[in-house]
């Protein structure tokens, strides 16, 4: 876990240089005009929660929520009619989470080991908690695995289609790269070596070896007012070839894959509005194509698929009355837009 590829830094570095240049010869079509949205419910009884993702079932959901007793964000688990809420950790603060694809086992990033070191911010990149470590678990919590051993940022996890590898992110002294590791946490490795981006938030493709990640420009990090400017970018696990994929300025952030390969789900920053309004939008990889999928005043974010193509689970504040940003998860019923899962 503490090898770094140096010899792919040159070869991965030139390639992030050559591909923005030509990337934004290319002219992103405009969005149409926001439609009304499809079919929205929240889910019950979970209160406040954000960054959640589907079971491989399409049943249930995993992510963080502060409810009743919290004195932190936890991962929890719930079934989408908030039916049956478990906690998976009641230790120090959690983060990022995901189900492995086999849908027995969690993957989750936490604090619990090392809460005498700072901190920190899960929201601030300048000051990311350094004792936030991954872990894996059985879905009720127990039998607990940390893989890394650190003392760094490391988090925004994910694990691959097909079960074999675990994406994520590391800040080392303020530098955040995209790094995988095998899905039992050895073979740590490398991805991105970029000097001026700072890649997260990563998922990968129905391949599961095209990896979806946003970054943005160390010069840009922490600038406020309107959105912090980010992209969304494409890098391969096996050669770490990076490909930009949006060229719109403003902020162009949180991607998710749909599980056809073809389309992702990601958010922008509006700022033709009194106020900024974060909104969901999904674009053809090909063509490029924007469609909006949320229209509602506030936060919209942190957007995932469900594995059937059928619903996409939200993080919303449109219930809470500004300025307030409570989020609370929702799901909205995607069936009319065809995405059909990709022949594996």
């Amino acid at each position: 876990m503490k090898t770094i590829l140096r010899v792919a830094l040159p070869r991965v570095a030139a390639v992030f240089a050559v591909a923005l240049p030509l990337a934004a010869l290319a002219q992103a079509p405009a969005p149409a005009p926001a439609p009304a949205e499809l079919p929205v419910r929240v889910v019950p009884n979970l209160g406040e929660g954000a960054e959640f993702y589907f079971s491989p079932d399409n049943q249930s959901l995993i992510g963080n929520a502060k409810r009743e007793g919290d004195t932190a964000h936890h991962v929890y688990t719930t079934t989408l009619d908030g039916s049956k809420i478990v906690r998976i950790n009641d230790k120090g603060e959690d983060a990022c989470s995901f189900y492995f694809p086999d849908g027995k086992k969690l993957l989750w990033t936490s604090t619990r080991d090392l809460t005498d070191l700072p901190k920190g911010a899960w929201s601030d990149p300048n000051d990311y908690p350094k004792g936030s470590e991954i872990y894996t678990s059985d879905l009720d919590g127990t039998n607990v695995k940390r893989l890394t051993d650190n003392k760094v940022y490391d988090a925004e996890a994910a694990v691959s289609p097909d079960g074999k590898w675990i994406l994520f992110g590391r800040d080392i002294d303020g530098k955040m790269d995209l790094w995988v590791m095998k899905s039992d946490g050895t073979g740590e490795k490398q991805l991105t070596f970029t000097e001026d981006w700072q890649e997260g938030g990563a998922q990968f493709l129905p391949d599961s070896n095209t990896i979806l990640t946003r970054a943005w420009k160390r010069a840009d990090q922490g600038q406020s007012g309107r959105g912090m400017p980010m992209q969304v970018f494409t890098v391969k696990r096996d050669t770490g070839v990076i490909k930009q994929i949006t060229n719109e300025p403003g902020t162009n952030w949180a991607p998710f894959p749909a599980p056809d390969g073809k389309h992702f789900a990601y958010v922008k920053v509006l700022t033709d509005t009194p106020r900024p309004n974060w909104e969901i939008f999904m674009m053809n990889f090909e063509t490029g194509k924007q469609t909006r999928l949320t229209n509602h005043p506030g936060f919209d974010g942190f957007p995932s698929f469900s594995p059937d193509g059928k619903m996409l689970t939200f993080s919303s504040s449109r219930e809470t009355k500004p300025p307030a940003r409570t989020l609370q998860q929702y799901v909205m019923d995607i069936s009319s837009l065809g995405i059909v899962p990709a022949k594996k």
